[in-house]
């Protein structure tokens, strides 16, 4: 068996073998290694007993001491249930665990920050809490990775409360600010301002929601909301009978045209159209959006509507995959985020802070902009230091 994806680079197919693959993850991504040397007593003495009590006093004596004299500040866990795993959907802790260790591997190249996957065989959110709250001083930010909406909003929030180190899920606030980025820079192709853009959002799980708030944060004010009973609103039905939930807040703040319906009401002269659902995008929906059109088809392996086609009706075309240009790929942000909060010593990461990321994303492809390069490449190397440096000073 094997997987054949694009290079776009090179524009020829790059074939990867099942073997290839499954060689590679044997024994997992992840490794540990000392900073210090081990290679004779005096070593041993230095790093472990009986040097290693002189520090552990002088962090009793002094709490603060751990944030320098230890990895735990400037460690990163991913932390997952595996409820919600890349688009295979409830797969469990232990079969979500290669994709965390490939985000910590992720963390690592890029941000140059230490990373550990833990992934944890309970979808209770108080259990989720709880364990991360005894954890707490083994790390020092914590990254929310694949896990499923509703729950991933309340367990989010009260992390935040309930930790004080930095706490973000990347499905939701990752996307998010790359979309932003994106559309920042698409609207500037398109001669568009952006907070007179008319959004279609499809999909109102994490990454849709994420994505409406970041929007509306930086501006835009139309912004709709479809999910698989169409436009969220507030005279649907089953929205009014649970004002607590996230999308009947989400219904108080969008759809300032009171839009009911499906795709075809929604994207009525709609300028921007992002996929962040499994959702098909109907090529004669397409024809109802408004000259010089944005498409964000995000959905992978599968985005909702094939760039082939999205291009006949939009000026700009953007998926979530690497063999198409203008990948929205979460890499571009969330190393980055952490590392700037992490420097700033920031206890929350704000949307301020976002909004920095995004700008900091989208100010790297200025020189270069055109409707095929919106964003930089995932292994542009500026990146993560701009993010950083932005996110920085945001939480200055």
């Amino acid at each position: 068996m094997s997987i054949e994806t694009i290079d776009a680079g090179k524009e020829a197919a790059l074939v990867l073998s099942e073997e290839e693959i499954f060689t590679a993850h044997e024994g997992g991504k992840l490794s540990v290694s000392s900073t210090v040397p081990l290679n004779d007593k005096r070593d041993l003495s230095i790093a472990y007993t009986p040097g290693v009590a002189q520090v552990s006093r002088a962090i009793h004596a002094k709490p603060e001491l751990a944030r320098t004299h230890t990895w735990a500040e400037r460690l990163v866990v991913v932390v997952s249930d595996g409820t919600a795993v890349l688009g295979l959907g409830n797969i469990g802790p232990s079969a979500s665990l290669p994709v965390m260790e490939g985000k910590s591997a992720l963390f690592k190249s890029f941000g140059d920050l230490d990373s550990i996957p833990l992934v944890l065989n309970t979808t209770d959110v108080d259990e989720i809490i709880e364990t991360l709250v005894r954890l707490r001083p083994s790390f020092g930010a914590v990254n929310l990775e694949d896990i499923s909406a509703p729950r991933c909003f309340e367990l989010e929030e009260r992390l935040i409360e309930a930790l004080d180190c930095p706490v973000m899920h990347d499905d939701q606030h990752g996307t998010a600010v790359v979309v932003l980025a994106a559309l920042t820079n698409a609207a500037k192709v398109t001669k568009r301002e952006l907070s007179g853009l008319k959004v279609v959002v499809s999909g109102a799980g994490a990454a849709g929601i994420a994505v409406a708030e970041i929007l509306l944060t930086a501006g835009v004010e139309d912004v709709i909301l479809l999910d698989s009973k169409g436009a969220i609103n507030t005279g649907r039905a089953d929205i009014a009978a649970d004002p607590a939930s996230k999308k009947a807040q989400m219904a108080q703040r969008t759809n300032p045209r009171g839009i009911s319906g499906g795709p075809g009401e929604a994207l009525q002269g709609a300028d921007v159209f992002v996929g962040v659902s499994s959702s098909k995008l109907d090529e004669e929906h397409l024809k109802l959006m408004a000259e010089d059109a944005i498409v964000f088809a995000l959905s992978n392996p599968d985005p909702e509507v094939l760039p082939e086609v999205a291009q006949k009706y939009a000026a700009v075309v953007a998926t979530g995959r690497s063999d198409f240009p203008n990948q929205i790929n979460n890499v571009l942000a969330f190393p980055g985020i952490f590392r700037g909060a992490l420097d700033a010593g920031a206890r929350r990461i704000t949307p301020a802070m976002k909004l920095a990321a995004a700008r900091a994303i989208a100010e790297l492809a200025e020189e270069e902009l055109s409707a095929d390069y919106i964003v930089p490449s995932p292994l542009d190397a500026r990146v993560a230091p701009a993010v950083t440096a932005a996110v920085a000073a945001a939480a200055e």
